[in-house]
């Protein structure tokens, strides 16, 4: 899988750095310059000089107050428990949203770091493509290495969706019962100013129920009116956003992985109709309780103003 370019393989080991002074550990890994499964920029480790190309992170480089250029003393011990030491050459600083992959890390070649620790063809992990068939029975292949597929590395991510979604919903249901009494209120106002027009049509031979039919109609048509009046400014409002994103603060490296500086949303139809339908019958229901009241009035007593 590594020679047809469906894998590559990447080495762990437990190092140490000196920046400005001061000991600090650091967790080195080796990967093939040539690489082309992760979406790093591991190709400008391949600079050829007396020092260690290293590949760091903007956090990384940060933390230790480095630039591309300068160079760090790395102190490790190989398998046979020997203690050694080399000066390394930051050739280049990437940019990532995963923090998994850039704090307390250095990248070097894959072939340094196995002389350096005295490994050769030895690998911590194996990352695979992921286009490769998850359906593979990877243990019945490779029965001394553990195959971890995205859903299992995306836990963290899924587990925190859910639980956002749950509060998601208690706050879509709040803004929803407010929306419910304000309908409710317009409606019980809007009999309570007409009530004198209400008696005029009972007057004039419409039954209670054709009169409670008029004004749920009338709420429900209200419910229209404003999906197209929202419509107006929502849906350019989605399309900006499903195209630009929304910028999240930068406090985002705190949540403890992978977070893009900007998310984009994904509105799909059955969302967009769903929210329709929920609100248009929030809206006909909600002008229908009031509507009962007229049932109960005499079309004298609404003739002169008054409701029983």
């Amino acid at each position: 899988m590594i020679h047809d370019n469906k894998a590559t393989p990447i080495l762990f080991r437990q190092a140490a750095i000196y920046p400005e002074g001061r000991i600090q550990t650091v967790l080195l890994k080796g990967i093939d310059p040539q690489q082309s499964i992760l979406s790093i920029p591991s190709h400008k480790l391949s600079s050829p000089g007396d020092e260690v190309p290293i590949l760091i992170g903007e956090r990384m480089a940060k933390n230790i107050s480095a630039k591309i250029d300068d160079t760090i003393t790395i102190r490790w011990r190989d398998v046979k428990g020997t203690f050694d030491a080399v000066e390394g050459k930051i050739v280049a600083i990437m940019k990532t949203d995963v923090t998994g992959i850039d704090k307390g890390q250095l990248w070097v070649p894959l072939q340094e770091l196995e002389k350096m620790t005295c490994l050769p063809n030895e690998a911590t992990i194996i990352v695979v493509d992921q286009n490769v068939d998850q359906n593979i029975s990877y243990k019945a292949q490779f029965a001394d290495w553990e195959f971890k597929s995205q859903k299992f590395l995306l836990k963290d991510i899924t587990s925190m969706v859910k639980s956002k979604r749950i509060s998601a919903g208690i706050l879509y249901a709040i803004l929803l019962f407010l929306a419910m009494l304000a309908i409710f209120d317009t409606q019980v106002l809007a009999i309570f100013r007409r009530r004198k027009e209400i008696g005029t049509l009972m007057a004039l031979g419409m039954t209670r129920r054709q009169v409670v039919t008029v004004f749920t109609l009338e709420g429900a048509m209200h419910g229209i009116l404003a999906i197209f009046l929202a419509a107006l400014y929502g849906i350019p409002f989605l399309i900006y956003s499903a195209k630009t994103g929304m910028a999240l603060p930068q406090t985002t490296d705190d949540y403890g992985f992978a977070l893009a500086q900007r998310l984009f949303p994904s509105y799909s139809l059955g969302l967009v109709l769903i929210t329709i339908l929920v609100v248009m019958s929030t809206v006909t229901i909600v002008s229908f309780m009031p509507s009962r009241k007229i049932s109960h009035l005499k079309p004298t007593e609404a003739l002169k103003g008054k409701i029983s």
